[in-house]
Order: structure tokens, then C-alpha cells, then sequence
């Protein structure tokens, strides 16, 4: 391993209050887990509580581990912890169906004086209802992927650790609009799919296949961050910067069109189920 990429371990320190967030959410939704399982035992098993802890755990590799370091020095890591970011951790959160053993989960004071009644807001109601329908879900995502992969954009992240941080809160929030209008996590009303939804999802590949394709074909360095810096393998920035667009291009394209592929043959089959089925 090069000086450099040893340099990257060595510097890292462990993110005590970042770290101790997700270990605390993580607890919460345990508990509410345990709790909401007694009435719901089928709805509520081991693959929710292992689907949410996982998200949990990448989570914390992508933005807290020595991985987050790397990602300050070359492109190809960075790529890799915005694809973790939009196509691995939101889905698993999802698929954990997170919303009631959040809430279950919390101390009784905080759900009688603080949530309930936000819950309870009708404004905010609307305001949430209207958050998650796919036009809204798509835009955000696809907007704050492209804006932030503008050139000014990126380089203005790297040099600065406050929009950095806003920049991964974008991808990873705006990104569980998007994947929410797929999974329809219980206790969200399910719809039945229908093509549409197959529109949806290759729309959105297809904008990430622009933008890989672009930078992997370029043949030039577009981000100007990474001159300043010392890439830990060696590579020369148009390399670095082909390598990582073809990861996220090749993987991205699989987060989608794994879920595209499934609902076709759910389609196809006549088997037009909900995209969640409360018990």
C-alpha cells in the first residue's frame, strides 16, 4: 500500500457524535422493532431488522469509516459513497419499514409532547403526503444528483467541509423520496404498479447514464479539486475520474434495473401486487 493511502488511515479519526448518532437511531429502531413484532409478527421479522441495521452500517462506512478519507482524495471513492448513499442505503432503510418502530421506539415523553402532535398537524400531513408522490420523489433526487455533480458545485463541496456534509444530507434524503415511491414502506397506503412505474425507474437511469457516460468519455478531468490533491494509488485524474464513472454507471444501473426487471415480470405475470402488504 502507497505512503499515500496509509497517510488516509492515519489521519482518520473516529466521528464520535456521528457515529454515536447512528448507533442511537439504530437503538431506537430496535426497540420500537421488539415492541411493534409482538402484534405484527409476520410484518415485522428478522429481514426488516436486519434490512434497517444494514442501512444503518453502510451508512457509517460511507461517511464515517477511513472510506470517507479516501473519498477527499480521489474521484473513484467519492463516486462510490454517493452510489451508497442514493442506490444502497435508502432502500434498505426502507425495506426495514422504519416509520412505526421509530416512533415505537422513542421515549413516551418525546412521542407525547413532541411527535404525536407533529404527527397530528394537518399541514404537515399535506405537506408530507405531497413529499412522497413520484414527480416530487423524482425531481428531487435527479435534480440534487445533477446539481451537485456540476463542476463549480463539486469543487466548492471538497473545499469545504459544511457543504460537503450538505451535499451527502441531499443525496441521501432526496434519494429516499425517490426509492419510497418504489418500496411504499407500511404503514404508507400501497398502490398497485403498473408500468408507470417502470418509466420511472429507467428515467432515472438514464440520467445516471448520461452523467457516467460523459465523465468516463470526456476524455479530460472536470473536476479541478483533484490536481490539488495526492490520488493514494497513484492514478492520474482522467484516470481516476473514467474509473470511478464507470462504477457508478455499471452498479447504478444494476440498483435500478434490479427492481425494473422484478416489476416487469410481476407485470407480465399478471401478479400486480401491492408494493407493500400490511398483515
Amino acid at each position: 500500500m502507497s505512503d499515500a493511502a496509509l497517510a488516509v488511515f492515519r489521519a482518520w479519526e473516529l466521528p464520535v457524535w456521528l457515529t454515536a448518532s447512528i448507533v442511537l437511531t439504530g437503538v431506537i429502531y430496535v426497540r420500537g422493532w421488539i415492541v411493534i413484532r409482538r402484534s405484527r409478527p409476520q410484518q415485522f421479522g428478522i429481514d426488516q431488522l436486519g434490512f434497517f441495521l444494514a442501512g444503518l452500517v453502510v451508512l457509517w462506512f460511507s461517511i464515517a469509516s477511513p472510506m470517507d478519507g479516501f473519498a477527499d482524495t480521489m474521484l473513484t471513492a467519492h463516486m462510490i459513497e454517493h452510489l451508497m448513499l442514493m442506490s444502497v442505503i435508502p432502500p434498505l432503510l426502507l425495506l426495514g419499514l422504519p416509520a412505526v418502530p421509530l416512533l415505537r421506539g422513542l421515549p413516551r415523553p418525546v412521542v407525547k409532547f413532541v411527535a404525536a402532535p407533529l404527527i397530528r398537524t394537518r399541514p404537515l400531513r399535506r405537506f408530507s403526503h405531497w413529499l412522497v408522490t413520484p414527480l416530487i420523489g423524482f425531481l428531487a433526487m435527479n435534480l440534487a444528483f445533477l446539481g451537485w455533480h456540476v463542476p463549480a458545485a463539486y469543487d466548492f463541496a471538497l473545499e469545504h467541509e459544511f457543504w460537503h456534509d450538505v451535499e451527502h444530507i441531499c443525496f441521501l434524503l432526496t434519494s429516499i423520496l425517490f426509492w419510497h415511491c418504489l418500496i411504499r414502506p407500511w404503514p404508507t397506503k400501497s398502490g398497485r404498479r403498473d408500468w408507470d412505474v417502470i418509466v420511472y425507474i429507467l428515467m432515472a437511469e438514464s440520467i445516471n447514464t448520461l452523467l457516467c457516460a460523459f465523465l468516463a468519455f470526456c476524455g479530460r478531468p472536470v473536476y479541478q479539486f483533484y490536481f490539488t490533491t495526492t490520488n493514494p494509488f497513484g492514478m492520474a485524474a482522467v484516470e481516476d475520474q473514467t474509473l470511478g464513472a464507470v462504477i457508478m454507471w455499471v452498479l447504478g444501473s444494476f440498483a435500478f434495473m434490479i427492481p425494473a426487471m422484478g416489476i416487469t415480470i410481476e407485470l407480465l405475470s399478471g401478479n400486480r401486487r401491492p408494493a407493500t402488504r400490511p398483515r
